[in-house]
């Protein structure tokens, strides 16, 4: 290493920032991140550094002395002027108080990493100043790894800290906070349950130790979203990442599986078209078998689960069983559909109802009435209706939509074999049948309130 990263105590001292401008600025919010004076030195100041003296978040001295350095923790440079920032880092150097100089890492005692913040947890980041894109990079993964809650239960666990060192034995402490941070109370921080997380230390803390936990488990339904893993949810990675077992069907896609622990346990619980299939009572089981093993589960759904996911039954066999369940709702796929074709699902004065429906029922019941919500002004999203193309088409005709509207299909939206179809709703079967489509599908109907321009025929596009 050529710079050995540490971190700098900023209570009660002063960070001196030279500039006035927007690079003084960002160095500014950064500051502001932490507790320490802000002293800001030039002879005029932009809007927002007029602000923070304004309010009393940093103080304003217009010329450049030796003195403003004396007592500074560290110092940035930033007035963008070569000659001056050179000077500055003089009259620094000669104080004895580092500084960086911004885009001058030759006159650099210090440099800014990237920064995870979820103080008073932080991670900071930095390739000395090799690869910048790298770093942001991993500041990203990590974003998403860690919940923007998880400062809190560290804030916590340190003011409670005193209160463990007297009630729990030496020898116990260290799997006592195991079980703080990767047990029970963190999962259910993490799922904005910090009260009941916080009794449940404080209670530990006053029985003298950790509690045994076999056989309370977790379960967490989460969404994958349409495909693309990179559309999940901040929580929903955070989950996949605490899981000891996960089990998903054939619609999430294989690297969102990627996005998992290494070494937990993946169980795959769908069908392949043609494959035996698994009946909804026996993945109730086998979830609820893992759950009673003290296992973090994650039942992986396309979607949002609570969308045509079958969550309900899965949530009910759990709460009758007594075992903590969570919904992590997910992008689901009638707003992937109009991302993709760069649409909205409703407009002013063209749509200002939006309906989710289904084309299929379960087994043995008859099919849904898919299109009694449709009117003027409405838009209806047809999830797994590609089989029920014909008889979506005619109810709609039937119910007096043109037949030239325009009806838009996403085909594997947001996944590699995505393609974008419109069409004239007459036409609506051919279409999908042209282009091959036989599921993991939505079908998207606007039927707007003013008349409907004419589609001469199918345009299909490939993403």
């Amino acid at each position: 290493m050529k710079s050995f990263p540490m971190f700098i105590r900023t209570t009660g001292r002063c960070v001196t920032i030279v500039g006035g401008g927007e690079q003084a600025a960002q160095k500014a919010r950064l500051i502001l991140k932490t507790d320490a004076r802000i002293l800001l030195v030039a002879p005029e100041l932009e809007p927002e550094l007029q602000a923070l003296v304004a309010e009393g978040r940093a103080r304003h001295q217009h010329r450049l002395t030796p003195e403003v350095f004396a007592d500074a923790a560290m110092g940035f440079i930033a007035t963008g002027c070569p000659a001056f920032d050179a000077s500055a880092h003089a009259l620094a150097r000669a104080m004895r108080c580092p500084v960086n100089v911004v885009d001058r890492p030759d006159l650099c005692d210090l440099t800014t990493p990237a920064l995870v913040d979820r103080d008073p947890v932080v991670i900071a980041i930095g390739s000395e100043g090799t690869a910048p894109v790298l770093t942001r990079e991993i500041k990203t993964r990590l974003e998403e790894m860690l919940s923007p809650s998880l400062g809190g239960l560290a804030a916590l666990a340190g003011r409670l800290r005193p209160m463990v060192n007297a009630r729990v034995p030496r020898s116990q402490r260290r799997a006592f906070w195991a079980w703080v941070f990767k047990g029970t109370p963190r999962a259910t921080w993490a799922r904005g349950g910090e009260r009941e997380a916080a009794q449940a230390i404080k209670s530990a803390i006053a029985s003298g130790g950790a509690p045994n936990e076999a056989g309370h488990g977790h379960v967490a339904l989460v969404g994958a979203g349409p495909g693309a893993r990179d559309l999940l949810t901040l929580r929903a990675v955070e989950r996949l990442q605490e899981a000891d077992v996960i089990f998903y069907d054939r619609l999430v896609d294989p690297e969102v599986l990627e996005l998992a622990r290494r070494d937990a346990e993946r169980v795959f619980v769908g069908k392949h078209v043609g494959a035996h299939s698994w009946p909804q009572d026996r993945i109730n089981a086998v979830i609820l078998a893992a759950a009673r093993q003290g296992k973090r589960v994650v039942r992986l759904k396309s979607g949002d689960p609570g969308v045509f996911g079958r969550a309900g039954e899965e949530i009910a066999v759990l709460r009758a069983a007594g075992i903590a369940v969570e919904l992590v709702p997910g992008i689901t796929a009638a707003s992937a559909a109009a991302a993709a074709l760069g649409e909205p699902l409703t407009e002013r004065g063209i749509s200002d109802t939006l309906i989710l429906t289904t084309g299929m029922s379960r087994e043995g019941a008859a099919l849904p009435d898919s299109t009694r919500h449709a009117a003027p002004g409405t838009t209806s999203a047809f999830y797994m209706s590609v089989r029920q193309a014909a008889r979506i088409r005619d109810d709609l005709m039937a119910r007096g939509m043109p037949p030239q509207a325009p009806v838009r299909v996403a085909i594997e939206v947001s996944k590699p074999g995505e393609h974008l179809l419109t069409c004239p709703l007459v036409s609506l079967e051919e279409s999908l049948q042209e282009v091959g489509c036989k599921g993991c599908a939505v079908i998207l109907v606007t039927w707007p309130e003013a008349a409907v321009p004419a589609v001469p025929a199918a345009e299909t596009c490939a993403a």
